[in-house]
């Protein structure tokens, strides 16, 4: 990884999250009114992150995980109420404050522990299972795969992320979102071909690819990928 371009892109990420988007991001996650098109995205993210939680057993009780780019938290959530002790971090301190402040109180015996800093982080300590959904979207196929490489080397059991995958449709989404003002922009997605991940990945001691499932829905695509200790 390209320490500098990581942190560069890292800073971009935080800086749309923190002060950019943040309102309409923590509408995402509400019930609030939204239109077509960012209703479709927080449909799709909710069918997503179904598809993750799939991914995982039913019962987390006495696992640790990582929330890598919790966002509002709305997925630590869900691992919690399955017994997990989930470390939620992302880059937006801003999000973080939101996703603690509205954490609801039937969590069960799970706990969530919200952070604000960099998911890649060695002091977050080791864990049985990551999820970062969307979190490494806006990363080249290098720098994600380095970042795949650096959240393996401290996880026991499996890591469930998300890419953008290389299609027709993706690509003409991306073309119309150039169309919005330059404020309701994200910083650009990449794109990447899944086999071209799945290549990374089998260059990964110890690991193999698992399970995969892939959402469009509206202006909302994505593919989550299991990989597994082998």
């Amino acid at each position: 990884m390209d320490g500098a371009a990581y942190i560069e892109r890292r800073d971009k990420i935080r800086t749309y999250f923190d002060r950019t988007a943040v309102d309409a991001w923590k509408r995402l996650a509400t019930e609030a009114p939204l239109g077509r098109i960012r209703a479709s995205v927080r449909e799709g993210r909710g069918r997503m992150r179904a598809a993750m939680l799939a991914m995982l057993p039913l019962d987390l009780s006495g696992w640790r995980v990582l929330d890598a780019g919790c966002g509002a938290g709305m997925f630590s959530v869900e691992l919690a109420r399955r017994g997990a002790e989930v470390t939620a971090i992302d880059l937006s301190p801003e999000m973080v404050a939101f996703a603690a402040d509205t954490v609801p109180a039937d969590l069960g015996t799970g706990r969530i522990h919200f952070l604000s800093g960099d998911m890649l982080s060695d002091k977050l300590g080791r864990f049985d299972a990551i999820v970062a959904m969307d979190s490494l979207i806006h990363y080249t196929l290098a720098d994600a795969a380095e970042a795949l490489v650096r959240l393996a080397a401290r996880t026991e059991r499996s890591i469930v992320f998300t890419f953008a995958p290389r299609t027709p449709a993706l690509a003409a989404m991306h073309a119309l979102g150039r169309l919005f003002p330059r404020g309701d922009r994200s910083p650009a997605i990449e794109p990447v071909r899944p086999e071209a991940i799945a290549a990374r990945i089998d260059g990964m001691p110890g690991w193999q690819v698992g399970r995969t499932a892939r959402i469009g829905h509206g202006f909302y695509t994505s593919q989550a990928l299991e990989i597994v200790r082998s």
